[in-house]
């Protein structure tokens, strides 16, 4: 965990060791003011808690948290408690990071912001110190010091009441509800691997994946102007969504069991040819090697998807072919052209929400999360 700063500022302990921090029982109705949140534990356990209402300091902001979308990697966190080697369930730990919100009270020093106001929330938090490289750059994803709400250890926006520094918000149109706003966080990922991987007008694009990320990937990149684009999936439902959210992709569905090789002949099929650029949402190495091989001499395949920890690539057709192989982490400088392009039309997000919950049945809206069966794109609990 990093030391000093905003990791004391919102160290977990000062919620753990609270009084008023409880678990609460299975069916408990808690006061509708009460600030409730959804936390996992080591022993893979999802439950309800009941934490202190915070009071922002100089430079912070109390929030309403209004929405907030379960993203893979919350449910990722309960169920196996770890991501990585770094990112491990230790103790209590409060998820989301998909959330937007509105102002309840400022602290001091805060005059960009007043009660009423609707925010967006950006969830990564670096130091912003001019002594750190990546900050200094604005490169603020590879902040060694950041606090990233919803990695462990430090709790997430999936509650009632949340405090955060008043720099890290970001006003909503109008026009943009807090749905929207919340899934803005999802579109960022999206947009800083548009905006990395170098698609240009006209670029034939594939896209691996028709989750939440693929989801927002294939707006992003039907709204930057890829064409044709082909997106793949292992079940026919989702690519029926991707159909409907973007009538003119091409669908791949990929059979259990087919190789890299046969599923990009598939591809290259649909797409009349080998793509200029392979967007991987997976992190599946068999998704990735099927990027590989649909993708053009001198190509690119950009890797936003997230995967077991050591993989294996066709070294030598990457080579003879000159494929470039990028990759992201997180994402900076994303959220106000994200804002944006939804406020301006440019990207629909409303349809990707399939699932809403009240905040008090946060619970229930992670098992549906969790469960392909339930066909959930994205779940959101409003509150």
């Amino acid at each position: 965990m990093p030391d000093g700063g905003n990791a004391d500022i919102y160290s977990p302990r000062k919620v753990l060791d609270d009084p008023i921090f409880r678990i609460l029982s299975p069916g408990e109705k808690p006061s509708s003011d009460a600030n409730i949140a959804a936390f996992y534990n080591p022993q893979h356990e999802i439950h309800l808690v009941e934490k202190p209402r915070p009071k922002p300091g100089p430079g912070q902001v109390l929030l309403h948290v209004r929405a907030t979308g379960i993203c893979g990697s919350d449910v990722h966190f309960w169920q196996h408690g770890r991501i990585g080697d770094s990112m491990i369930v230790t103790d209590e730990c409060g998820s989301g990071h998909e959330s937007a919100g509105e102002v309840v009270e400022v602290g001091e020093g805060v005059t960009q912001w007043k009660k009423g106001d609707r925010v967006a929330i950006e969830a990564g938090v670096p130091c912003s110190k001019p002594s750190c490289e990546y900050c200094r750059i604005g490169r603020y994803n590879a902040c060694p010091d950041v606090v990233f709400f919803s990695t462990p250890p430090f709790h997430g926006t999936l509650t009632r009441w949340h405090l955060h520094p008043a720099e890290w918000l970001h006003r909503l149109p109008d026009s943009v509800s807090f749905e929207e706003g919340s899934l803005c966080e999802p579109l960022a990922v999206a947009l800083a691997g548009i905006e990395r991987s170098g698609l240009r007008l006209g670029d034939p694009t594939l896209i691996c994946g028709a989750g939440p990320i693929g989801l927002v990937s294939l707006l992003s990149a039907r709204a930057a102007g890829a064409e044709p684009i082909v997106i793949t999936d292992l079940f026919q439902s989702r690519l029926d969504f991707a159909k409907k959210l973007v009538p003119g992709v091409r669908t791949v569905l990929i059979p259990r069991g087919s190789t890299p090789k046969e599923s990009a002949a598939k591809i290259k099929a649909a797409a009349e040819g080998p793509v200029k650029l392979a967007i991987e949402c997976t992190g599946v190495e068999s998704s990735v090697n099927t990027a590989v091989f649909s993708t053009a001499f001198g190509g690119k395949v950009f890797i936003i998807g997230v995967g077991k920890n050591e993989q294996l690539f066709p070294f030598m057709h990457l080579s003879a072919n000159e494929i470039d192989v990028s990759f992201q982490y997180r994402y900076a400088n994303q959220y106000p052209k994200a804002i944006r392009l939804v406020a301006g039309g440019l990207i629909n997000l409303k349809p990707l929400v399939t699932h809403r919950f009240p905040l008090e049945e946060a619970v229930a809206a992670f098992h549906v999360a969790a469960d392909p069966s339930q066909g959930a794109i994205k779940v959101q609990i409003q509150d």
